[in-house]
């Protein structure tokens, strides 16, 4: 590899890593999800530049940014996306938000999928607009986790919502859902008048040889349904500059959209916009192709080493994503482990990782793990956690 994952810089004080300093500095922080890799100098370049210029004044999103993000649609998924359909948001998170204050109401709820994103789960606390849960059927093979969708109980709760929040590919799950299971989903949701707001901000962190479609791209019915999230943040490892796009098809949805963004005062950073035209300008794309093959080698080094060392711990093997799912419900029930898996590991082993419970409920058992790191501190935190079983 011409890109050395291997070596990271250091991230403790007094840079302020939230990662590496949230908690002492004996733990081994496998948890947020932010990797340990440097941006592409493509990125770095151009931030380099704009603080060079000396005056780092308000800046709007620009045609050029828009019509970027609409060649990237182009370029990955031939999804042909019109550069006004492009709004700037500070992020994911606040994209969702913004969704849901405009089309969810206490009548009619968000719909999620559990386990999933624990962000997602502040919505109902934040809006207080109520949260309907459609649980991801578990299945299990070998020390394998799978999951699938149970139409049933979707079903039921569509008729309840209005708004779909779906997270694909799915954080911590790594599924990239088949085009068989979106159709399905965008059928029932579309039935039900219910707003899908699609959360694809890892759909270029794809591992192995793995595809990722988005929704809005199989019928121009879907897209008028359907905003879609995306940011550079996770692909290119610089969440901290707080910049992502929704893309609205729909005129009429867009209008609304764009209302309650501007009512909200969500004003993108300057070096946010710079680094997005960066990241989806083509030129960093060498850089991504190498990380993935390395997060690929990350995940199958985890599942190898629970299966040969920890066969009792069951865990998903993602699709996509650097982020993997770890159920130790056989450890405690035989003992081994006390309390929940997540403060026995901090406590024991010095690693932490991030507790299930805030995936969902009933599942304390679990924790996430963030593997996109260098290979010596994926193996060292998976050291603590055998030596402190053992």
């Amino acid at each position: 590899m011409s890109f050395k994952f291997d070596q990271v810089p250091n991230r403790r004080n007094p840079q302020r890593s939230n990662k590496w300093n949230y908690y002492p500095k004996d733990v081994l922080p496998m948890w947020v999800a932010d990797m340990d890799f440097p941006a592409p100098k493509p990125i770095l370049a151009t931030l380099h530049k704009a603080v060079d210029h000396g005056v780092l004044g308000y800046e709007l999103p620009s045609q050029a940014l828009k019509e970027t993000v609409a060649a990237r649609m182009d370029k990955l998924y031939r999804w042909k996306v019109k550069p006004e359909a492009v709004v700037a948001v500070t992020g994911i998170v606040s994209g969702f938000t913004v969704a849901a204050r405009a089309f969810a109401s206490p009548e009619r709820g968000v719909l999620i999928q559990t386990p999933v994103y624990n962000e997602f789960h502040e919505v109902k606390n934040n809006l207080g607009i109520p949260q309907l849960d459609a649980p991801l059927i578990q299945k299990v093979t070998g020390n394998i986790l799978s999951y699938e969708i149970d139409w049933a109980v979707f079903e039921t709760q569509a008729r309840k919502a209005g708004m779909f929040l779906l997270c694909n590919p799915h954080n911590p799950l790594g599924i990239i859902f088949s085009r068989k299971d979106l159709l399905k989903m965008a059928e029932i949701c579309i039935a039900n008048d219910v707003l899908i707001v699609s959360d694809e901000i890892h759909s270029e962190l794809l591992l192995d040889d793995n595809k990722h479609t988005p929704l809005a791209k199989l019928s121009t019915e879907i897209a008028n349904h359907t905003i879609t999230l995306i940011a550079p943040s996770k692909t290119f490892n610089v969440p901290g500059l707080f910049c992502g796009f929704a893309i609205v098809p729909n005129q009429e949805l867009r209008e609304r959209y764009e209302k309650e963004v501007h009512h909200m005062r969500l004003h993108v950073s300057s070096m946010g916009l710079f680094a997005a035209q960066a990241a989806f300008s083509g030129r960093c794309d060498g850089w991504l192709e190498e990380l993935r093959e390395y997060l690929s080698a990350n995940r199958d080094f985890l599942v190898n080493y629970l299966a040969e060392y920890l066969p009792e711990v069951r865990v998903t093997f993602p699709s996509a994503t650097y982020l993997a799912w770890l159920d130790f419900s056989k450890l405690i029930e035989s003992g081994r482990i006390t309390g929940t898996p997540f403060q026995y590991f901090l406590e024991n082993a010095k690693v932490a990782f991030s507790d299930g419970k805030i995936f969902g409920a009933g599942y304390e058992n679990f924790v996430r793990l963030n593997f996109g790191c260098p290979r010596a501190t994926l193996e060292k935190g998976l050291e603590r956690v055998r030596k402190s079983l053992a």
